[in-house]
């Protein structure tokens, strides 16, 4: 009885109709994939990506010199040379991070007590050489200022978790 039923399902081509209904079904329901350049998938609103330096609404910038966020980098990726300016304060000369070593844990955020380093939206910071993913201080503020509203909107979001 086992090998007729076998015999015939397999002159009855039952597996090939059975996909060929799947195949049919699926022709008419929604697409779920995305033209990723021309439609982007919504993000968490907790997403961390492309590094930022924070200013005040002053313009000043944010980061005190504390060196924390460089301590507790476990890649060692950020690089921090600081000196004391005229009123006493102390603001950084040199802040490097190095995005080829960067493993985008937030440890640099989470320590920073001014939210002065920040992870922005962005995602989309491909380049053609590692000379281009060395990021300076200079790179860090213009980040912080193109993405600012969508990073503050972020911290905001994420403050009841902090």
């Amino acid at each position: 009885m086992m090998s007729l039923d076998k015999t015939a399902r397999a002159f009855l081509l039952a597996e090939l109709v059975s996909g060929m209904a799947q195949t049919f079904r699926q022709m008419f329901r929604p697409k779920a994939t995305l033209n990723y350049p021309y439609e982007k998938a919504p993000q968490s609103p907790r997403f961390k990506g492309e590094h930022a330096l924070r200013r005040y609404p002053n313009g000043e910038e944010r980061c005190i010199a504390c060196k924390l966020c460089e301590a507790v980098c476990p890649a060692q990726a950020i690089t921090i040379e600081a000196e004391p300016r005229e009123d006493g304060s102390r603001r950084t000369t040199r802040y490097d991070i190095d995005m080829t070593k960067c493993i985008y844990c937030g440890l640099c955020e989470e320590a920073c007590p001014v939210d002065a380093i920040v992870e922005g939206p962005n995602f989309e910071f491909a380049t053609e050489t590692r000379e281009e993913l060395m990021y300076d201080k200079d790179r860090l503020l213009a980040n912080g200022d193109r993405w600012e509203p969508e990073i503050a909107k972020r911290l905001e979001l994420d403050a009841p978790y902090r």
